[in-house]
C-alpha cells in the first residue's frame, strides 16, 4: 500500500525521539506469531530513503495462525519477550480488529503464559497491558471514521493517469465510449466526479428501475451536444435495485448493441496498488505516524484501542471498535437494502461526493429559468483545478435556472461576449491553466467600466475564481460600492493558486498538484545521484512570501531542512544546518534535501545557500542547486485538486442561489470560500482582512507551520514538538442512522 512507508518511517522516528525503543514486526501478524528475525530493533537510518517506495518495506501478509488463540498466545510471548507493550498496526479493518482481540485477550494470554512457563511473574507485571492504536491503510477509503485512508489518493492518481489516456486516445474516433472497471465504491465514485464520467455504477447507490434506457438516452444527449467520448464508471460488486450484478461486458453489450457505438472495456486491476506514493498519501502517512505515537504515550489502561483518522483536515482520534461496528453496520444497511443508510453510514466526504455526483450528472436542466445571471472570471496566475472549478459552478448553475456567463481573462475582460454553456465546460475537468484566461490587474482602475458592464449584462453574482489578486480585486470592488451601487451584488471567492496563500482556507485549488510536482521531481532528482558519492541538493520552490509548497514538500519528499519567509532565519541558524547536515552524512545516509522558498529571504538566496553548504561540505558531500521555476504551475490537476474544485464550484453557485432566492438581505455578501478544519465554510471578506499581511500576501495564521517541528524531528533535529493542543477521543456511532425494523408474521 503506498504511503505505509511514510506512516511506518514517522512512527519510527518519532518513537525514537521520544525515548521508546522502537521494533519492526516484518510480514505482518505472522512475523509477530513467527517472532525471530520477524521482530527486529529498527533505527534511523532504516527507514531512510523509503518515502519515494510504494508497498510496505516490513512486508504484509495475511495469517491465519493469529486468527486462533494458540497464536496469539505465541505473539503474546514474543512481545513480552521483547518488553513490547505498544502496538501499531497499519491495516484495514480486519487487522485492526485482530488487534483489538489481541489487546482484550492479553491479560488471560499472559496468565496462561505464566502457567506453562513461558514468561515469568516479573516479566508479566512489567508488561502487564498491551496498548493498540490503528492507522487505517487501504486504497478502497472504506473504513468508517475516516474521510480518507492511506493509499487512496494514490490509486486515484494511478486510475486518473489511465482516463486521462483513454480521453485523448478518444480524439482519433467521433463514437467512441469506455466502460471502465475499479476495484472500489470510493475510487470510482471520486474518479467519476474527476473525470467528469457520464456514469457510475456502486454498490451503496443501485440505479433506478429502467437505467437502461436512461443511461442510453444520456448518451445519445451528449453525442448530439458534440462530446467525442463517453465514460462510463462500474465498481466491483455494483448491482441492480433487484440485487443483480452490472458488470462491465453487460454495459459494454447495451451500448453497442442498442446505440452502435465503438465501445472499449478497461480493466484496471492491480494498477490501482503500484507506483510511487502520491504528496498527499506521504504526508497524511507522515501525520498519522507522530499522531499514533502520541496516542500510545499518552494511553493508559482504561483507554480503549483507537484508530487515528483525519477528518477534514484535522487529526482525530477515534475508538476502533466503534469505527469496525459501523462499518459493518453498512454491510447489513446493504443487505437489507437500505441504500441511503448505507451512504449516510459511509462518513460525511463519501455522502458529499455521491450528492455532488448526482447534481453533476444526473439532474436535467429545468425548462423554467431563474432569470439570474450569473458571473464567472478567473483572476491571477493560473493553475491547475481552475477549469474544474468553472465546469461545476457553470453546470450547478445551469440546473439551478441560471444564465451562467464567463467573463475572459479576469477584471479586465469584464466585457461579456456570450454565455457559457453545459457543453462548452464538458471536458474541461482535467485541464490544466486556466480556459477562460485570467490576469493579475485588479478592478480598481476600471471600477467605472465594471459598473457598468454588470448593468448592461444585468449581472446579479459573481464567483471569482483565483489567487491572492482574485482575494484583493474583491475588496476593492466591496470598498467602491459606496460609489457604484451595481457593485451591490454578492461575490464568492475560490482560492485557487499554487501558493495556497489565500486567508480563510486550509487549501487553495492547484497547491496539490504543485505539491506532486515539486515532490516527484525531488525524488528523481534524489535518483540521479543514485550510485555516486554523497551529495546534497538545494531546491527553490515557488510559493511568493508563503512557505507551504516549500514546508509541505519538505515533509513529502524528506528535506532535511526548508526555508520559509515565515520562520526567520540567519547565519547561526544556517551554521547549525550545515553542522548538523554533515554529521548525518557522515553515517550511512548518502542523499541531502535542501528546499528554500524563493522569497525566503532577500539576502540568503539560493546561490548563497548552495555556495554556503558547498565550502562546509567539503570532503563529506558535494552539492547540486536546482531551481524548479514555473513547471510548478503547469500539467493537468490531481485527482485531490479536481475533486476539490469540483466540490468548491458547486457549493459557492448553490449557497449564491440560496441567498438570492431568500431574501434582499444578502446583495452585498462577499465571502470567500474555503476548507477550515473539518469542511467548507464561508467568511465574509471584511472580517479575513482583518487576518491578512497585505504587504506579504499571506494570511496572519496559517495552520501548517504546526507541522513544520515534525519534519524537523524527522530530520533528526532535537528540538522540541509542541503537544499543547490534544486530540482528543472522539466517538462515531453517535452518526449511525435508526434501525429500522420490520415485523413480519
Amino acid at each position: 500500500m503506498r504511503g505505509m512507508n511514510a506512516a511506518v518511517r514517522a512512527t519510527v522516528r518519532v518513537g525514537l525521539y521520544t525515548g521508546a525503543k522502537v521494533f519492526f514486526v516484518h510480514e505482518g501478524y505472522q512475523g509477530l506469531v513467527d517472532g525471530g528475525d520477524h521482530i527486529r530493533p529498527a533505527t534511523w537510518e532504516s527507514v531512510s530513503m523509503m518515502l519515494q517506495l510504494g508497498g510496505t518495506v516490513i512486508g504484509s501478509a495475511r495469517c491465519k495462525d493469529f486468527q486462533t488463540r494458540e497464536g496469539r498466545l505465541k505473539a503474546a510471548s514474543n512481545l513480552v519477550k521483547l518488553g513490547v507493550t505498544n502496538l501499531c498496526v497499519i491495516g484495514g479493518d480486519g487487522s485492526l480488529t485482530g488487534a483489538n482481540i489481541f489487546r482484550t485477550e492479553w491479560s488471560d494470554l499472559l496468565k496462561d503464559l505464566i502457567s506453562k512457563g513461558k514468561i515469568t511473574k516479573e516479566e508479566a507485571k512489567t508488561s502487564s497491558h498491551l496498548n493498540i492504536v490503528g492507522m487505517v491503510g487501504s486504497i478502497d477509503n472504506d473504513f468508517c471514521g475516516t474521510d480518507m485512508t492511506i493509499g487512496t489518493d494514490s490509486a486515484l492518481h494511478r486510475i486518473i493517469e489511465v482516463v486521462d489516456s483513454i480521453t485523448t486516445t478518444a480524439q482519433r474516433s467521433q463514437i467512441f465510449c469506455s466502460v471502465i472497471l475499479l476495484w472500489h465504491f470510493y475510487l470510482a465514485l471520486v474518479t467519476a466526479l474527476a473525470c467528469g464520467a457520464d456514469w457510475v455504477f456502486i454498490p451503496e447507490m443501485p440505479p433506478d428501475d429502467g437505467w437502461e434506457d436512461h443511461l442510453c438516452r444520456r448518451l445519445t444527449e451528449t453525442r448530439k451536444a458534440g462530446s467525442r467520448l463517453n465514460v462510463i464508471i462500474v465498481a466491483e460488486g455494483a448491482i441492480n435495485k433487484a440485487g443483480k450484478p452490472i458488470t462491465c461486458d453487460q454495459l459494454k453489450d447495451l451500448v453497442t448493441k442498442r446505440l452502435g457505438y465503438d465501445t472499449r472495456a478497461t480493466i484496471l486491476g492491480h494498477v490501482q496498488r503500484g507506483g510511487t506514493p502520491s504528496a498527499f498519501d506521504r504526508v497524511l502517512g507522515s501525520r498519522m505516524g507522530v499522531e499514533a505515537v502520541m496516542a500510545l504515550l499518552e494511553a493508559t489502561p482504561e483507554t480503549p484501542a483507537c484508530v487515528v483518522s483525519l477528518s477534514g483536515n484535522q487529526a482525530v482520534r477515534l475508538p476502533l471498535m466503534e469505527c469496525v461496528q459501523v462499518t459493518k453496520d453498512v454491510t447489513v444497511a446493504m443487505n437489507e437494502g437500505r441504500f441511503d443508510d448505507a451512504v449516510k453510514l459511509r462518513g460525511r466526504s463519501f455522502e458529499n461526493n455521491w450528492n455532488t455526483y448526482k447534481l453533476l450528472a444526473h439532474v436535467r436542466p429545468p425548462e423554467t429559468k431563474s432569470n439570474i445571471n450569473v458571473a464567472i472570471l478567473n483572476v491571477g496566475a493560473p493553475c491547475a483545478g481552475m477549469n474544474a472549478a468553472v465546469r461545476a459552478a457553470v453546470r450547478i448553475g445551469i440546473i439551478q435556472g441560471h444564465n451562467m456567463l464567463a467573463v475572459h481573462d479576469g477584471f479586465e475582460g469584464l466585457a461579456l461576449e456570450k454565455p457559457i454553456t453545459w457543453n462548452i465546460v464538458g471536458e474541461w475537468t482535467g485541464k490544466g491553466g486556466s480556459e477562460l484566461g485570467t490576469k493579475r490587474v485588479l478592478p480598481g482602475k476600471y471600477m467605472e467600466e465594471i459598473s457598468l458592464n454588470i448593468a448592461k449584462y444585468n449581472i446579479h453574482a459573481l464567483v471569482i475564481i483565483g489567487g491572492f489578486e482574485a482575494f484583493s480585486g474583491a475588496l476593492e470592488m466591496v470598498q467602491g460600492r459606496g460609489k457604484y451601487e451595481e457593485l451591490c451584488i454578492p461575490m464568492v471567492i475560490i482560492p485557487a493558486t499554487v501558493s495556497n496563500n489565500l486567508p480563510g482556507s486550509d487549501f487553495s485549488i492547484g497547491a496539490d498538484t504543485a505539491l506532486n510536482t515539486i515532490t516527484s521531481t525531488c525524488d528523481r532528482i534524489k535518483q540521479s545521484a543514485a550510485g555516486t558519492k554523497r551529495r546534497v541538493f538545494i531546491i527553490e520552490t515557488m510559493g511568493g512570501y508563503c512557505g507551504y509548497l516549500a514546508t509541505m514538500a519538505g515533509l513529502s519528499a524528506g528535506a532535511d531542512a526548508a526555508y520559509i519567509y515565515e520562520e526567520k532565519f540567519g547565519i547561526r541558524d544556517l551554521e547549525r544546518n550545515v553542522e548538523h547536515l554533515t554529521e548525518k552524512m557522515k553515517t550511512t545516509v548518502k542523499r541531502g534535501l535542501i528546499l528554500r522558498n524563493e522569497n525566503c529571504s532577500s539576502n540568503y538566496t539560493t546561490d548563497f545557500i548552495f555556495n554556503l553548504y558547498s565550502e562546509e561540505g567539503k570532503g563529506v558531500f558535494d552539492c547540486r542547486k536546482n531551481v524548479l521555476g514555473h513547471m510548478q504551475q503547469g500539467g493537468t490537476p490531481t485527482p485531490f485538486d479536481r475533486n476539490f474544485a469540483t466540490k468548491m464550484g458547486a457549493k459557492a453557485v448553490l449557497w449564491l442561489t440560496e441567498k438570492l432566492k431568500e431574501s434582499t438581505l444578502f446583495v452585498n455578501s462577499a465571502c470567500v470560500l474555503g476548507m477550515r478544519k473539518r469542511g467548507l465554510v464561508l467568511q465574509p471578506l471584511a472580517e479575513l482582512k482583518e487576518e491578512t499581511d497585505f504587504e506579504h500576501r499571506i494570511p496572519k495564521n496559517q495552520w501548517w507551520l504546526k507541522l513544520r517541528p515534525i519534519m524537523k524531528i524527522l530530520a533528526k533535529y532535537k528540538i522540541s514538538l509542541d503537544t499543547s493542543e490534544h486530540t482528543l477521543m472522539e466517538h462515531v456511532i453517535s452518526k449511525k442512522p435508526p434501525v429500522h425494523m420490520t415485523l413480519t408474521k
